[in-house]
């Protein structure tokens, strides 16, 4: 649903945010299933792809991904950022409109 969508939305550059807040492991996706995904996005959005955010990142994401860096691109591994806080995003993304009492 999201390929197909995005492949109807993006013209031009673009941005993925991933919120993992507080996402248990067990409810996270599996290697196999990013992988998957990554090998259905079209050439032409992994080349519009800005950024990859992941805000709150757990140590279990940034190791698999720290561990299977040397089997992703270069080009999309530096696209990956991460952002510990909601007020960094906000920084980011200015656009996003975060609430003060939320970021706090």
């Amino acid at each position: 649903y999201v390929i197909s969508t995005l492949e109807l939305m993006v013209a031009e550059d673009y941005m993925i945010v991933y919120l993992n807040g507080a996402t248990p492991r067990r409810r996270m996706p599996g290697l196999g299933w990013m992988k998957k995904c990554y090998q259905m996005i079209d050439r032409r959005l992994r080349k519009n792809l800005k950024s990859f955010i992941i805000v709150h990142p757990s140590w279990f994401i940034r190791t698999i991904l720290a561990v299977t860096r040397p089997f992703i691109s270069s080009k999309f591994s530096s696209k990956i950022k991460y952002i510990d806080t909601l007020a960094e995003l906000r920084e980011v993304i200015p656009m996003v409109h975060i609430p003060d009492n939320i970021v706090k």
